[in-house]
């Protein structure tokens, strides 16, 4: 999305939705930033007839836009179900269905993955929902490729998020790919987050808690985002964290989902994507500085991160974009 475009979310919500998903929709999508410097997205809500009485009928959504705004919507975001036996809407349905047909983004937050899949549009591609749904979610919807184990799928136009949690993290996500790393940094420190968590970590299953917990690896990360451009090993972090290789990574697993050097790829190539959006050149120069080693080295993980050469990135995120 260029710099000067302006981009239509538009936030399905259902009888019985939860609040906290439309709020991080608005939250992400919806609030001004005018420290940004520019265009943000152009957001509204949309429901059956204007209203929905929300889950447990905590209050009722009046006076928001009929579904007839899904129509315009360039990105559309499904409610969730906190009932997923429940069908959804029929109206619902078909709005999804339609923007879908005319090539709109889909976001489904937590249960919302059962929406889409009895829409239809996820036959066929790979998708994520709540874990604590995923078997039954298997069962009803054969033909889609459930990865139950992570926190977001991202299948061509359609973006499923695991659990309620995973919505800022897919939301960011879409912000990155629409706006650049630096832009999404911005956000995700004014909501006071870390910074976003890779798709594909693990979900926070229900685990037997430790007897002694381990401390937060939190400094250790910290201090790591600021020598990425050092030689960093896992036997070098690891002292850091006065631990051992193996315990670090035990600890990886279960604080973040992911090993410790795919953490650390993670977070060089975004250093790389902010150094090009800032405006640096020489593929060699910012690999070194973002401890990627080589300029081939950044083309590739750039790609496999973005799926642009630094190039097409420049174009699409530069100063001159």
């Amino acid at each position: 999305m260029s710099k000067g475009s302006s981009h239509r979310v538009v936030m399905i919500v259902g009888d019985g939705s939860n609040p906290f998903e439309m709020g991080v929709a608005t939250e992400l999508f919806g609030l001004r930033r005018p420290e940004l410097q520019r265009p943000w997205y152009d957001f509204a809500l949309a429901a059956p007839g204007g209203q929905a009485r929300m889950h447990l009928g905590f209050f009722t959504l009046t006076d928001v836009a009929g579904l007839e705004a899904v129509d315009t919507a360039d990105t559309v975001i499904v409610p969730n179900r906190p009932d997923p036996h429940t069908p959804a809407d029929p109206e619902i349905i078909a709005a999804i269905q339609r923007a879908d047909a005319r090539g709109a983004r889909l976001m489904s937050f937590c249960t919302g993955a059962f929406t889409l899949a009895q829409a239809g549009v996820l036959d066929h591609r790979r998708a994520t929902t709540h874990w604590r749904w995923a078997d039954e979610f298997t069962a009803r919807y054969p033909r889609v490729q459930l990865e139950p184990d992570v926190l977001f799928v991202e299948d061509g136009t359609v973006f499923t998020a695991a659990g309620s949690a995973a919505a800022l993290d897919l939301s960011l996500q879409v912000i990155q790919r629409d706006h650049g790393a630096e832009i999404a940094n911005k956000v995700s420190r004014r909501l006071v987050f870390t910074g976003h968590r890779e798709g594909g970590q693990q979900q926070f299953v229900e685990r037997p808690l430790p007897e002694i917990p381990d401390a937060s690896l939190a400094p250790v990360l910290e201090w790591a985002r600021r020598h990425l451009d050092q030689p960093l090993t896992v036997t070098g972090l690891a002292a850091r964290a006065s631990t051992s290789a193996a315990t670090l990574h035990r600890r990886f697993r279960a604080e973040l989902g992911t090993t410790p050097l795919a953490w650390l790829t993670a977070e060089r190539v975004t250093l790389a994507r902010r150094l090009i959006e800032r405006g640096e050149h020489g593929l060699d120069r910012i690999a070194a500085r973002a401890g990627l080693g080589t300029g081939a080295n950044l083309r590739l993980q750039l790609r496999r991160h973005t799926g642009l050469s630094p190039s097409e990135y420049r174009k699409r995120f530069g100063p001159a974009a």
